[in-house]
């Protein structure tokens, strides 16, 4: 009897380690068919699991208070589990290079725990190798067992999009891929309970690995094209949400636009692939490039601002800017390598001290990763600067005297509106007087 058929007959259980944006999603829509043990070291997250309270959002609390899950931070809980799928973010150092702890604690912890006749899938992104050159090893050292013979190893790369409530887990294609015919098949069957879309079988672990880092390193060089578009239109005077607008009239335009490029996945996926290629003697010419440009991204808008509160007659050290959103993207609470703390950073070069302001973002998580004291909106008056960082629907949905409320009240005030992701009818604003700048 296979492993596929133990779990849909409830006789062996999956576990989820890693509840994150990634984890939370999976191990909510494989509770539906079979039984899953969701496992997180956080006690904190457990607890709030454990009480109803999604802290993602991706899933919602209703979808947690209902599912059969068993919350757990108990390691030794994993071995009543035979089908482990690991879902740990991996992260970047501060000098770019990947930082592999989180997937190798992963590791560790499921290697202590796991039974003969187990199956471990990784999701994690990583760069070609790290799944049969560093996780398999600390799998074998830590339980004793010997991969291939007493358990069997796959990836399968995660493609959530935070936040996205259309492009969700069941209905995004999934690459999944095997160390073996017998491993993919079966891998390839466990997932085909929940993904809808269906899956695409990879040839090997290294291709599926390669597959994940490439999607996003692609998207990533299209938007810094864009960027350095924008940046260029910007000493032209040219509108560049104008131009783009001109060019999506053709059939085949990639419909790509500028703006701030953060996050666990984009900002950091192409740092993997170039990591790999120089230990491999290239160097990485348009990735690296690409890269350069978007990290770039929250300075020049700093500076855009800056500017504007010089050419509007104000005195900078003293201004009161407004930044709406710290989230990486819109709709969504995630705070991790959002560039948004790029553009507060370069602020506070010149004195200024920012107000943030963001109804999605943990205050707490805020405060632990920038810093950063999060405001209400109704908390915000005499505004000299407010700048659109994150189109948050809270905020695309803000009325013209709601926004006019924002700012000061004097005749003789320019009012400086920062609209990095054009969410704003520029019109509307020129023609009240605002002094109106866009990415």
């Amino acid at each position: 009897m296979s492993l596929y058929t133990n779990i849909i007959n409830k006789v062996d259980k999956i576990a989820v380690i890693g509840l994150g944006y990634v984890g939370m999603p999976l191990a909510i829509e494989f509770a539906k068919k079979v039984d899953v043990i969701g496992f997180d070291n956080n006690i904190n997250k457990i607890n709030q699991y454990k009480t109803g309270i999604d802290p993602t959002k991706e899933v919602g609390n209703i979808e947690i208070q209902k599912s059969s899950i068993v919350f757990t931070n108990d390691e030794t809980k994993l071995k009543e589990a035979k089908f482990h799928i690991i879902a740990v973010p991996t992260p970047i150092n501060p000098d770019k290079s990947p930082d592999l702890s989180p997937v190798e604690d992963a590791s560790l912890i499921v290697g202590r725990n796991l039974v003969r006749g187990s199956i471990v899938v990784f999701e994690s992104t990583v760069y070609p190798g790290v799944t049969e050159d560093i996780c398999i090893p600390i799998l074998e050292r830590e339980s004793g067992l010997k991969c291939g013979y007493d358990f069997k190893v796959g990836y399968s790369p995660e493609r959530i999009n935070p936040g996205d409530k259309k492009h969700t887990l069941t209905n995004i294609k999934k690459i999944v891929s095997g160390m073996d015919t017998e491993s993919l098949e079966e891998i390839t069957k466990v997932y085909e309970l929940i993904i809808m879309a269906g899956v695409h079988k990879a040839s090997s672990i290294k291709v599926a690995e390669a597959a994940k880092v490439v999607e996003n390193s692609q998207r990533d060089i299209n938007i810094a094209f864009m960027n350095e578009l924008a940046m260029v239109f910007d000493k032209m005077k040219i509108n560049t949400n104008e131009v783009i607008e001109a060019m999506n009239t053709k059939w085949n335009a990639l419909r790509f636009y500028p703006g701030l490029v953060g996050g666990h996945c984009i900002g950091v996926d192409p740092y993997y692939f170039v990591y790999e290629a120089e230990k491999l003697g290239y160097h990485s010419q348009i990735v690296l490039s690409g890269r350069k440009i978007n990290d770039g991204m929250g300075i020049f808008i700093g500076d855009a601002i800056i500017k504007e509160l010089i050419l509007a007659g104000k005195k900078v050290k003293d201004s009161k800017v407004v930044i709406l959103g710290l989230t990486f993207k819109e709709n969504c609470s995630d705070t991790r390598n959002s560039k948004v703390n790029d553009i507060i950073v370069r602020l506070k070069e010149f004195g200024i001290n920012p107000i943030i302001v963001d109804p999605q973002a943990n205050p707490i998580e805020a405060k632990q990763e920038y810093g950063v004291e999060l405001f209400d909106i109704e908390q915000i008056d005499y505004a000299d600067c407010v700048v659109f960082a994150v189109a948050h629907n809270e905020f695309k949905s803000l009325s013209i005297n709601k926004i006019k409320n924002l700012y000061t009240n004097g005749k003789n005030e320019e009012k400086i509106i920062i609209d990095v992701k054009s969410i704003l009818n520029r019109s509307d604003f020129e023609d009240l007087g605002f002094k109106y700048w866009s990415l």
